[in-house]
This record gives C-alpha cells, sequence and structure tokens, in this order.
C-alpha cells in the first residue's frame, strides 16, 4: 500500500514537473518553442502562457491546490489541443499531457471523477 501510494506520489510529481518545464521553455523563450507557438499565431503570448503553465503546475502539486491545479491544467491543455485543432497542428503532445494529469488525478483522487449521485451511493 506505501509503495502504491508512492509510485502515485512520483507520477503527480513527474507530470507537474513536465508541466513546469515546459512553462520554463516557454518563459526563456527557447527558439523552438517560440517557432512553434507563431505558427499558431500566439507568439506574443509566450511569456504569459510560460507563466500559467508554472503556475498551474505548481497548483497541481500541493493537496490542498490540487483539484484546482487539476481544473486549470485541463482548461489549459484542451485549450492547446483546440488551437492545435485549429491550425492544422499537432494535438499529440498536448493531449499526451493532458492524458498523464487525468491518470494522475484518478490515481491520487478518484472522487473528482465521481458525481454526487455517485458519492451520496458510496457513502451510504
Amino acid at each position: 500500500m506505501k509503495n502504491k501510494k508512492n509510485i502515485i506520489k512520483v507520477l503527480t510529481v513527474f507530470v507537474a514537473l513536465l508541466v513546469i518545464f515546459s512553462g520554463i521553455m516557454k518563459l526563456v523563450g527557447d527558439e523552438e518553442v517560440v517557432q512553434v507557438m507563431a505558427n499558431v499565431g500566439v507568439d506574443q503570448y509566450v511569456p504569459y502562457l510560460g507563466l500559467m503553465e508554472i503556475t498551474f503546475g505548481v497548483l497541481f502539486l500541493f493537496p490542498k491546490t490540487f483539484k484546482l491545479g487539476f481544473i486549470l491544467l485541463s482548461c489549459y491543455f484542451a485549450g492547446a489541443i483546440a488551437t492545435e485543432l485549429s491550425h492544422q497542428g499537432s494535438i499529440y503532445n498536448p493531449l499526451f499531457l493532458l492524458v498523464l494529469i487525468w491518470i494522475a488525478t484518478y490515481l491520487n483522487n478518484p472522487a473528482v471523477f465521481l458525481t454526487i449521485t455517485d458519492l451520496n451511493k458510496q457513502e451510504a
């Protein structure tokens, strides 16, 4: 049981670090990242997007702000997927991160995905 908790924590930290690293790459203006962002027309917003990724990734790390981080990351990467689709880009990078975020969230707290009815059934 302790191993399972450790594996879940490692996965959560890994996912958050991937997101934070992506944000740092945007914040420092990595040429490749800026070029990709320019292709979809958001190159002027790269530093802001980087700050958002870093902030949301940090929120995802802490138990008290985990759900908020999950919601914000889900919205952010859903928007990234929509942007890529509207510009005939590749959805695989944002989709990969989004799937990892959802897996880590489910393993950490499956109740995030339950409805009120499901929660009431569990209490009974």
